[in-house]
C-alpha cells in the first residue's frame, strides 16, 4: 500500500469531502501541518469542523482556512490571535465549541483508543459544563466530556521513515500525537524521509501503523507569531 505521496494535493486526494470533520496538530504557529492545510484551502472543501487548539493567527495555519470560509465549527481551547475568527464568532458566522486544553487533549487521545467518553472535573460550575451530564464520584462532582472522533488527522512531524514511523522535535510535539490517532485516516508532513532502520527504535514519538499517507514539505520557514526585542543600548 502506497505510503508515500509526491505532495499535499496528492496525499489528500479522494480524503476530502465538505462537511468533514478534522483534527489539526499544532500550538501556535509550532508544529501546524501547513502543507496540508494550504491544500486543503486550495481544494476548496468547506463546512469543515476542525479540532485544534487554535485556530492559528490571520492569514497563517487554520487562519487561511477562516479566511476563505472554509470552516463551520472550531473546537478549540485558544484563539486569542484571530481577529478574523473573532469577527466571525461574533457576527454569528462560525460555531465555536470551546474546550479546555488538557480536556481537547484527552478527548482526542480517548477518540484514538475507542473511548466513546470520560469524566472529568475540569469545567465544572462554569459554562463549559452547561448541558453535558453530570456525576459524583467520592464526594466530587464531574462532568461526561466525549471522545473526538475525527474523519482526517493532519499532523506535522520531524522525521519519518519510509514505514512512517515518526519523530517531533521537541514542543512542535505538542497536539500533534493525540490529533493523529483521532482519525479515520491520519496524513503526516515531515521534514525529512528516510530509510527504514535509520531512526532509533526507541526515539519513535508515533508508530508508522498511526500513518496512513505521509510527504516531506521540506523546505519550512520558521514563523514566529510575536517578536520582542531589547532597545539597542547607547554605547
Amino acid at each position: 500500500m502506497q505510503k508515500i505521496y509526491a505532495d499535499a494535493a496528492a496525499a489528500l486526494e479522494g480524503v476530502l469531502f465538505d462537511g468533514m470533520q478534522i483534527c489539526a496538530g499544532g500550538f501556535g504557529l509550532c508544529g501546524i501541518p501547513e502543507r496540508l492545510i494550504d491544500a486543503i484551502r486550495d481544494a476548496g472543501t468547506k463546512d469543515l469542523t476542525i479540532a485544534s487548539n487554535n485556530a492559528g493567527i490571520d492569514n497563517e495555519g487554520l487562519g487561511k482556512l477562516l479566511r476563505t470560509k472554509q470552516v463551520k465549527k472550531m473546537i478549540s481551547s485558544y484563539v486569542g490571535e484571530n481577529k478574523e475568527f473573532e469577527r466571525q464568532f461574533l457576527s454569528g458566522e462560525l460555531e465555536v465549541e470551546f474546550c479546555p486544553q488538557g480536556t481537547l487533549a484527552e478527548r482526542c487521545r480517548a477518540g484514538g483508543a475507542g473511548i466513546p467518553g470520560f469524566y472529568t472535573r475540569t469545567g465544572v460550575g462554569t459554562t463549559i459544563a452547561e448541558g453535558k451530564e453530570h456525576k459524583d464520584f467520592d464526594g466530587e462532582t464531574y462532568i461526561l466530556e466525549r471522545g473526538i472522533f475525527a474523519d482526517l488527522a493532519i499532523v506535522k512531524g520531524w522525521k519519518a521513515d519510509k514505514s512512517g514511523n515518526l519523530m517531533f522535535r521537541k514542543t512542535a510535539r505538542n497536539f500533534n500525537q493525540p490529533m493523529a490517532t483521532a482519525g479515520k485516516i491520519c496524513i503526516a508532513e515531515v521534514e525529512e524521509i528516510v530509510e527504514v532502520g535509520q531512526l532509533d527504535p526507541d526515539c519513535i514519538h508515533l508508530p508508522g501503523v498511526y500513518i496512513n499517507r505521509l510527504i516531506c514539505g521540506a523546505p519550512y520557514d520558521k514563523k514566529i507569531e510575536f517578536e520582542t526585542v531589547r532597545e539597542r543600548e547607547d554605547a
